[in-house]
């Protein structure tokens, strides 16, 4: 073939359309037949760069427009030595070669949504590029109030005592003020965002695909199960649930979790179903949590509302729009979310029962139960009328925080699989804070929940609940069936695994200060693995060593943990400042977030419109 004659018909094609040319592959010497010994990689390498070399002259720029693939090589070079008679490769090289040139053309159109090979950087939105502009202004703004700041401090030396002759330190104690607060905690998100953005929208670091091995899954699950036991600590309170207990049983739990998404053990039924129950227990703390503190506390103010939705929901917004990502797609917090003010409704309504009001009052503990017999009823309802379910989150704006592909069906899927827990979380609460009350519970430190007699067969019934529940999920042979029963079934392990943790008073007195620290930043931890952790929107795992399986996890998962704390002490920082607690101040900012989430929710409707 003459190489110079065809040259420029090449790249006359290539004007037009996508013209690869096939670097040749080596071949393995020493299984080359004698009539081949002159075929050598040495006349290989030349004859390529020759190739290459007549493409590139042929232009002006002499930067051919004709595509070299040259991946087939590096592939041959990994599998020649599989080759029977050395020039000729095995039928996987080919295979591969083919899969990857069918990615470079396809992914681009079809834009698989398990492949990230090949595919162009989406274009930046509106919102995007005003996000950037804010964060950017952010950065600037922080190094020049920093700069002003160091120089004031500068002048403000340490002088001399004229007496003594020794130096004196001017003792000022500058409290930090709202706007640093804000410029610190923004610049520093806002480097958070782009270190976000480019592992997984600038096409900067690879991605590897899940494959799922039982040791992949069991091996790290034994190690950090060892590391918790190792640091334990004695608790502050023995009391049920107390908050280090509940921060370690969080910690874990976020743990588990975040090595089932990792090893892509969604794939094995059995473990599958008993990550169900960790999520159904996270929603079941959610209903014990919130219930206990409008029901101790009675405080039903604004203020409390601002907080935890701030809390909840400050990350994910952010992320909605930096990563142009819908606010279902991060399907756990609009879950806590919607639970959160289910409860306070429910409890807020008139008439408002709390434990002050009621004070061993049978009227008003019956009252309280029937307002949570008509919240089971109104669940009830929904879960058995999809299409009630729908209407109500297609309203506009509902459908633009609920959608997932133009539908709310993931939603109302996501919602239905663990309606109950949060309902029966709030009801143990509600049995637990009477029985406490009336002082049933011995709650001392080393003493059993219970008498002796109780206790132990409490015990005994939760440890076989425990392995009956095993026994099942490991038996369960398809998912539908399964998701079907766990809404029922959920609330005896998370109950169960209450009563092993609490009627021992050894058991209450120590918490593992390991897990308790996760904890912490279970809800971080959760969100920020989508993009730093996994990739391609939790479907591959993140690269940011190649080559290095072991060395990569390592780097990426300590960025990805630093990061998720970091981000937890920005959170808290921001609601100090943001969320005050004089109602006028705080209706003011209300309104303001309220025209901010305005103005996004109109740019968003404009931007799908246009997508069209």
């Amino acid at each position: 073939m003459n190489i110079t004659s065809i040259a420029p018909l090449l790249e006359k094609l290539a004007t037009t359309s996508d013209v690869y040319w096939v670097l040749q592959d080596p071949v393995y010497e020493d299984l080359l037949s004698e009539n081949r010994k002159m075929i050598t990689n040495e006349k290989i390498d030349a004859y390529n760069e020759a190739a290459v070399s007549i493409l590139n002259s042929s232009t002006r720029t002499s930067k051919s427009n004709v595509k070299m693939f040259s991946v087939s090589k590096l592939i041959a070079q990994e599998t020649i030595m599989e080759s029977l008679d050395g020039l000729h490769l095995p039928e996987s090289s080919r295979e591969t070669s083919a899969m990857i040139l069918m990615n470079v053309n396809c992914n681009k159109v079809v834009k698989p949504v398990d492949g990230s090979c090949c595919q162009p950087r989406p274009p930046l939105t509106l919102i995007q590029k005003l996000a950037a502009c804010f964060f950017t202004l952010s950065i600037i703004g922080y190094f020049i109030f920093y700069v002003i700041h160091r120089n004031a401090h500068r002048k403000n030396k340490p002088c001399t005592d004229l007496e003594s002759g020794e130096e004196k330190k001017n003792i000022i104690n500058t409290p930090v003020s709202s706007s640093e607060i804000l410029l610190q905690s923004f610049c520093k998100l806002g480097l958070i965002m782009a270190y976000f953005y480019m592992c997984d929208r600038a096409n900067l670091f690879m991605k590897e695909n899940k494959f799922y091995t039982h040791s992949s899954f069991f091996i790290p699950i034994i190690y950090i199960l060892v590391l918790g036991v190792f640091y334990n600590e004695n608790t502050k309170e023995t009391k049920v649930l107390n908050r280090e207990q509940t921060d370690e049983w969080k910690g874990w739990m976020q743990l588990v979790i975040l090595i089932y998404h990792i090893s892509g053990a969604s794939t094995f039924l059995p473990v599958y179903m008993h990550i169900r129950v960790l999520v159904a227990a996270y929603l079941f703390q959610t209903g014990y949590g919130h219930f206990s503190y409008f029901w101790i506390k009675g405080d039903f103010g604004i203020h409390r509302v601002c907080q935890v939705l701030f809390r909840l929901n400050f990350l994910v917004v952010v992320l909605c729009i930096v990563m142009d990502r819908p606010y279902q797609f991060y399907y756990f917090v609009p879950l806590v979310t919607v639970w959160f003010m289910v409860i306070y409704v429910t409890l807020a309504l008139w008439p408002q029962i709390t434990q002050k009001k009621a004070n061993g009052n049978v009227f008003w503990y019956l009252g309280l139960l029937l307002k949570l017999g008509l919240l089971l009823l109104c669940i009830w309802f929904l879960a058995h009328s999809q299409g009630a379910f729908e209407k109500i989150f297609s309203l506009w704006p509902l459908s633009k925080c609920f959608e997932l592909e133009g539908s709310v069906y993931e939603w109302w899927f996501r919602w239905r699989l663990d309606r109950y827990v949060v309902f029966h979380g709030v009801l143990f609460a509600f049995i637990y804070l009477a029985l406490q009350r009336r002082q049933i519970l011995s709650e001392g430190k080393g003493e059993p929940l219970f008498s002796n007699k109780i206790s132990t067969f409490l015990l005994f019934v939760s440890v076989v609940s425990f392995l009956t529940y095993s026994i099942w999920a490991s038996s369960c042979k398809n998912k539908a069936d399964c998701n079907e029963l766990h809404p029922s079934v959920s609330v005896v392990q998370i109950v169960a695994f209450i009563l092993i943790r609490n009627i021992p008073g050894y058991a209450r007195s120590i918490y593992s200060s390991f897990f308790a620290w996760f904890g912490k930043i279970s809800l971080e931890l959760f969100i920020c693995q989508y993009h730093i952790w996994l990739a391609a929107d939790t479907r591959g795992i993140l690269v940011l060593i190649p080559g290095n399986p072991t060395l990569n996890i390592i780097v990426s998962t300590f960025i990805f943990v630093c990061v998720a704390h970091e981000i937890s002490q920005i959170t808290t920082d921001l609601a100090q400042v943001v969320i005050p607690k004089d109602n006028p101040s705080l209706f003011r900012r209300l309104a303001c977030t309220l025209a901010f989430f305005g103005g996004v929710l109109i740019l968003s409707t404009i931007q799908d419109k246009s997508r069209l």
